[in-house]
């Protein structure tokens, strides 16, 4: 049995795009060959839909396209993913399904079981889980197909138990097949390949498993999907970040071949490099999935606009990023020079719009009130929501979208204004701690210079007051960054973070401003999801508590 797996870029309730690209694959799989081509989880309607699902003409249409693609599977068969009704009278009043089509008929349906609902999961808002377990008899052989948490799972791992290849097994499957829909953390590469491995050792079953890549909105997905020997050794690793059609052939003994050569990886990527790769797709598919082109930016010469900066030139083209320098009395000379040193080195549009006599005017119409009360965060906090206006109304003016240029640890730690500088359409480094930006900068010169030495080196400023540094206000950021990562990724308490040897006083001033600057977080655009843990829709805390305050 030749079989083909279609790692493709799919786009959230876009059923004419969709059903082309999966029905072109189908008809290039057939020429080449295939007698199974293989696509991913709820690929008909793209992943993930959330409360589109809420919505009976949504899955009307999931119908509709996949009948579309059924008409197009003669001579072949394929799987494809999509919600369906539950008809059952108990229950959800959806299954996350996989259709199994062979001759233009969907010859079987396969419901997903186990249906996670932890970090940026929440299916079982929409699913019914399955309680019933059948093969698949495709060619002469036996296949056990499952949907992505299905297989997500381990011997040590108490929390499933009804396992749906416990039951198949039983059945003397042949070979696995999982599609899934598994978003991308910079660590989830090496879990995802030792899991799946577990499981194929277990069952001493061949695995093929497919994966989504692309963006949507902050989910990343990262493709890298695997196909393994029922001995358990990873034979073929689909590349990440991009799409394909690969093609195997399983034989009688269950032993399987292919003609391209394998891409599995000697040594796994660097967490920064996959980020960039990361990265650079979420900025893609979000300004072209959402029908956007042009991006705009405020460009201090600091590292986090500059990194951000050089991301967007790679992923639009430099000739659709407009950088847009905005000095106050207080910028400094050299500040400026970076910026406009960057601009070069990238080739993007610019424009320098200076902001002195804007907050003067801002300050001069609050004198009445402010009288002669010193000048602290309030005067900051102007000149940052001063930039914030001239950019949005020049995304107004011209069409651009605004990119939020804040880091994963200002975020944390609210050292960011409100309606100012974390104001944006998407923010890009919002899950980037900023140890790791200056690491990406590094990566981003790793061939030439891009990124000017000097917003590398210099000690982070926000340039609101006199001879300001971020030091001024935040513990130093290979301190910070350790400790928020044990806090946020790691959901380890205070007393825990001390116990690593960690000062008391600091662990206890950076988790109160974590947890006071909540409400910010909960104002700031899409954060693009690179870590384990994000701010967003997998990280989900109250605004008003006191917990390890």
């Amino acid at each position: 049995m030749k079989i083909a797996l279609a790692q493709l870029n799919y786009h959230v309730g876009n059923f004419e795009s969709n059903t082309a690209h999966i029905i072109q694959n189908i008809k290039k799989a057939k020429q080449n060959g295939a007698d199974l081509v293989v696509f991913a989880e709820l690929c008909v309607c793209g992943y993930p839909a959330r409360d589109f699902l809420e919505f009976s003409e949504f899955i009307n249409q999931c119908e509709i396209a996949a009948q579309q693609i059924a008409a197009e599977c003669i001579d072949i068969a394929c799987i494809i993913g999509l919600p369906i009704p539950n008809h059952k009278p108990e229950g959800k009043d959806l299954n996350n399904s996989a259709y199994f089509i062979e001759n233009g008929k969907v010859k079987a349906v396969v419901n997903k079981a186990l249906l996670p609902n932890y970090d940026i999961f929440d299916e079982y808002r929409y699913f019914e889980p399955s309680t019933e377990f059948n093969c698949i008899e495709f060619k002469g052989k036996r296949i056990a197909l499952t949907i992505c948490e299905d297989l997500w799972n381990t011997i040590e791992n108490p929390l499933y138990i009804t396992r749906p290849m416990d039951t198949l097994i039983k059945q003397n499957p042949d070979v696995m097949i999982n599609i899934a829909a598994s978003p991308f953390a910079y660590n989830h590469d090496e879990e995802r390949i030792a899991i799946l491995k577990d499981n194929v050792i277990r069952y001493n079953l061949p695995l093929f498993y497919v994966n989504h890549v692309g963006a949507q909105t902050e989910l990343i997905f990262d493709g890298g999907s695997l196909v393994f020997d029922k001995a358990g050794n990873l034979v073929d690793e689909l590349p990440y970040f991009e799409e394909c059609l690969t093609y195997y052939t399983l034989d009688d003994n269950d032993a399987i071949s292919f003609d391209h050569p394998s891409t599995v990886k000697k040594e796994r990527e660097s967490d920064i490099a996959q980020i960039h790769q990361a990265l650079i797709l979420g900025i893609r598919d979000y300004f072209h999935k959402s029908g956007f082109s042009r991006a705009i930016l405020g460009l201090s010469g600091g590292i986090d606009s500059a990194v951000v900066c050089a991301l967007a030139a790679e992923a639009l083209g430099a000739e659709n990023v407009m950088a847009v320098l905005l000095p106050s009395k207080f910028s400094s000379d050299h500040s400026l020079k970076d910026a406009e040193d960057l601009v070069a080195n990238l080739g993007c549009m610019s424009e320098t719009i200076a902001i002195k006599n804007i907050t003067e005017a801002f300050e001069t119409a609050l004198h009445p009130q402010f009288k002669d009360l010193p000048f602290n965060i309030a005067e900051e906090n102007i000149q940052s929501r001063s930039r914030a206006i001239l950019l949005m109304a020049m995304c107004n003016k011209f069409g651009f979208i605004l990119l939020n240029t804040s880091n994963k640890s200002e975020a944390a730690v609210g050292y960011g204004t409100l309606y100012g500088d974390m104001c944006g359409g998407i923010s890009v480094i919002g899950d980037v701690y900023k140890t790791q930006v200056f690491e990406l900068a590094r990566y981003i010169n790793r061939d030439k210079e891009v990124i000017p030495e000097n917003s590398i080196v210099k000690p982070p400023s926000a340039e609101l007051r006199p001879g300001q540094k971020d030091s001024d206000s935040l513990p130093e950021y290979d301190i910070l960054d350790k400790i928020l990562a044990e806090y946020i990724e790691h959901r380890c308490s205070a007393a825990q973070i001390i116990k690593m040897g960690y000062d008391e006083a600091t662990v206890h001033r950076a988790i109160k401003l974590i947890n006071l600057a909540e409400h910010k977080r909960y104002q700031t655009p899409p954060i693009l999801r690179v870590s384990p843990k994000a701010f967003g829709m997998g990280r989900r805390m109250p605004i008003v508590g006191k917990y390890l305050q």
